[in-house]
């Protein structure tokens, strides 16, 4: 068995263990002691977070579906690891429409300054739906990651839903648009949630950044 196969192995087996929901933090004072490496997944509503985070960790409902896109507002917590290894940081859907200027100003507030002074933050994974590409609300995602020079990686979902030769093409353009942004990793995970397309890979990267 070589490193990369020994890697996937022993991901799959940390995400077949324990996984359990720490806490939510409204605000900044509420997060949790930095005393564990963190790895955040964000992405505008409806880009399938939940269900990606479901098929990591191998739940049905680690993660729930907001009735309303954009109504948690909230930085949700998972441990990993028995002890503890790491913890996953669900934060909230961008892109909401009909979220109030307020809401969103809070929003925009309580991620930069989340992703600019959380030393345990290891990498954020930005969800990047493959029927769409990268849309504005994904590249001011993107921008607010390289100002805050919080290294992050770019995850295409649901590649199920579309045809190979679209597939292609969105991961080309992805490709293209990463090298533009200083933060932005340079390899593109293409996922399938509900087909287990790319998971295993994606666990294997996660727990490689947390041991970066």
């Amino acid at each position: 068995m070589d490193d990369t196969e020994q890697l996937a192995e022993e991901a799959a087996r940390l995400f077949s263990g324990r996984v359990d929901f720490l806490l939510s933090a409204p605000q900044l004072k509420f997060l949790p002691e930095p005393t564990a490496p963190e790895i955040a997944f964000c992405g505008r509503s409806n880009v399938g977070k939940s269900s990606l985070l479901n098929a990591l960790t191998g739940r049905k409902a680690i993660a729930r579906t907001s009735v309303t896109p954009g109504r948690t507002q909230e930085l949700n917590f998972f441990e990993v690891g028995e002890p503890t290894q790491f913890r996953l940081v669900d934060m909230p859907g961008y892109g909401f429409a009909k979220a109030p200027l307020a809401v969103v100003d809070k929003w925009k507030k309580l991620m930069r300054t989340y992703l600019r002074g959380r030393a345990v933050l290891k990498r954020t994974l930005v969800l990047i739906d493959s029927r769409h590409g990268i849309k504005a609300v994904d590249a001011e995602m993107m921008t607010m990651l390289d100002e805050s020079a919080a290294s992050y990686r770019l995850v295409l979902t649901k590649a199920d839903k579309i045809k190979a030769s679209e597939l292609a093409a969105v991961l080309a353009e992805v490709e293209a648009a990463a090298r533009k942004h200083p933060a932005a990793f340079p390899q593109i995970h293409v996922t399938s949630a509900e087909k287990g397309m790319g998971i295993p890979e994606l666990r294997a990267a996660v727990l490689t950044d947390v041991r970066t």
